[in-house]
């Protein structure tokens, strides 16, 4: 199980490294074909607000940075699993054609989660 965590764990770490540089060099994206229309409103309500994107992005990149080198992964999942979560929603109800690699990215990140659970014992105690 150990080989399989840190498998999952620089592939989730790359991904993000990736998928935040893209919110800061967006030619790093490939083009995903024609969107659904509720998807091009709520991309353009992100872009407007001006921090959304920024922000996600800087999660993505500190978070896969974390995962990469194994320091505050427990720490950083934690930030991670609402990016997850949201990008997960956002392809369910606007976009579900496009729902894979926000699902397999929950999947993945809640798998993690498991696997550092005793470093959560302390927040989770009553």
């Amino acid at each position: 199980m150990k080989k399989l965590t840190l498998v999952i764990r620089i592939l989730v770490g790359l991904g993000m490294v990736f998928f935040g540089l893209t919110k800061f060099v967006p030619s790093l994206m490939m083009d995903l074909g024609e969107m659904p229309e509720a998807m091009n409103i709520w991309n353009a309500g992100a872009a407007a607000s001006v921090y959304l994107m920024p922000l996600v992005g800087a999660i993505e990149l500190v978070a896969g940075i974390s995962l990469l080198i194994n320091k505050f992964a427990p720490l950083m999942l934690i930030a991670l699993i609402a990016v997850m979560i949201n990008a997960f929603f956002v392809h369910l109800f606007m976009d579900p054609a496009n729902i894979g690699g926000a699902a397999v990215f929950l999947l993945l990140t809640i798998f993690l989660m498991f696997q550092y659970k005793e470093a959560y014992k302390g927040l989770l105690k009553a």
